[in-house]
């Protein structure tokens, strides 16, 4: 039986320091949940900083640099049953200004838009609720991002 090894990513909330989140709704070619709502997220490679890892997908994924990079939690994500999938995601909020935000990925993306974190549109990713979570409780705990 070959060994299998979880993965790590780097998964980001996309803020405008004022407020709003930016998620992305994902399309027919997203690798899995198409039609639903997400958050930005990327694999870290091999000898790759998790900031480094980050600005890379934020350009990659929405055309813009980030502003402003924050670690805020990890998450052991095991999805299926039996479990078929394995990642530990280090998340990250990471403000951007929305005046420069594209779709940099048309064949995973076929949206993007500025939301009120109560305020979110339907349906999520099933991954979405517990990062947007995180980036909620942090900016609680330190009186906004």
């Amino acid at each position: 039986m070959t060994a299998v090894e979880p993965k790590v990513s780097c998964v980001f909330v996309c803020h405008d320091g004022a407020g709003r989140v930016l998620l992305a709704r994902r399309g027919a070619g997203a690798r899995d949940e198409p039609g639903t709502w997400d958050c930005g997220a990327g694999a870290l490679e091999f000898g790759e900083s998790f900031e480094t890892a980050v600005a890379r997908e934020v350009q990659e994924e929405y055309g813009v640099r980030p502003l402003g990079i924050e670690q805020i939690g990890v998450r052991n994500v095991l999805r299926g049953d039996p479990v078929d999938s394995h990642w530990v995601a280090v998340v990250f909020a990471v403000r951007v200004a929305p005046d420069g935000v594209t779709i940099g990925e048309p064949h995973k993306f076929d949206a993007l838009d500025w939301f009120a974190p109560d305020a979110l549109p339907e349906p999520l990713h099933s991954q979405c609720g517990e990062t947007l979570g995180l980036f909620t409780a942090g900016a609680r705990g330190h009186g906004g991002r």
